[in-house]
């Protein structure tokens, strides 16, 4: 089976399962794991690789609305170099302290691919969930989209300085508390924005109207597609980006935007359940990036 139908299953065993973190007592725990073949395109230095590996796990932290805590992680490689395991640190070091949090250290193993599995831990007494976006309510986003996507065309391209910067994304800890109080659902867009609306469509019950001239994409997108249809389906389905996608009241809008230091789009509506995912009124297929 595909990752897709490995979480259904897991879902049926785990009632816990479903939101970008788990929450115990206010605790909020969550694991990625990155493997060198799939997620490190060759050019990606190592301490990009630590900022990006442990940046996964704070983004999934950002998505509950939490306050993040201390990140950790489990290095494995086939040999240990001196300053590739430094560079991977500092990298890990910094995407923490841009946040206001601390990395703490972590394991290492040896392995025949660069692996890095990164667990981050934050606080909320009041998570917000993928489930509860209500008629009415409009879809928002943070930041931009697509920059992964013009990420690794550059890496092909060997523009590995501009891809390794655009590969450094900040996590959206402090966005994901100004939104917190108002979210009625959060995720982050790791898997894409049209597979991101998708997953908060069936854990909410509702539809999506959005209208692509308001997707917030990339001027590094537009530097590396061929045309603007290119660039619309790199922004939408590409994926591994880590903004927030959050639906919100109307009337909440303007009050989380002067508290952002990001830019804040909308991008649509929620429709009442049973109704489509649609973009500009066609549907919106459930495309997006698959771990494999």
């Amino acid at each position: 089976m595909d990752e897709r139908a490995a979480l259904r299953l897991l879902s049926g065993e785990l009632a816990a399962a479903g939101d970008d973190a788990a929450v115990v007592d206010g605790l909020v725990v969550t694991t990625d794991m990155l493997h060198e073949r799939t997620d490190f395109p060759p050019g990606t230095t190592r301490y990009t690789a630590g900022w990006r590996a442990v940046g996964a796990s704070l983004s999934d932290v950002a998505a509950m609305g939490a306050e993040a805590t201390a990140a950790v992680a489990a290095y494995a490689s086939p040999e240990f170099d001196r300053d590739e395991l430094l560079a991977f640190v500092r990298g890990a070091s910094d995407v923490c302290e841009r946040v206001g949090t601390e990395y703490v250290g972590g394991d290492l193993d040896g392995h025949d691919e660069f692996t890095v599995a990164t667990t981050a831990i934050g606080r909320t007494d009041d998570p917000v969930r993928r489930r509860g976006a209500r008629a009415g309510d409009l879809v928002c986003v943070t930041g931009t989209l697509g920059r992964s996507a013009a990420a690794l065309e550059l890496f092909d391209r060997g523009c590995t300085d501009r891809a390794n910067d655009l590969f450094r994304f900040e996590p959206r800890i402090a966005a994901g508390r100004a939104l917190a109080p108002h979210a009625t659902a959060m995720m982050d867009s790791s898997d894409g924005l049209a597979r991101s609306l998708h997953q908060l469509a069936e854990a909410g019950d509702c539809g999506f109207a959005i209208e692509s001239e308001r997707l917030p994409i990339d001027d590094a997108v537009r530097d590396v597609a061929d045309g603007e249809d290119e660039a619309l389906e790199l922004a939408t389905t590409f994926g591994e980006d880590f903004e927030l996608v959050a639906t919100l009241p109307e009337d909440a809008v303007s009050a989380v935007r002067s508290e952002l230091d990001v830019s804040l789009s909308v991008l649509g509506s929620v429709l009442e359940a049973g109704s489509q995912i649609a973009m500009d009124g066609e549907p919106l297929a459930d495309r997006g990036y698959t771990h494999g």
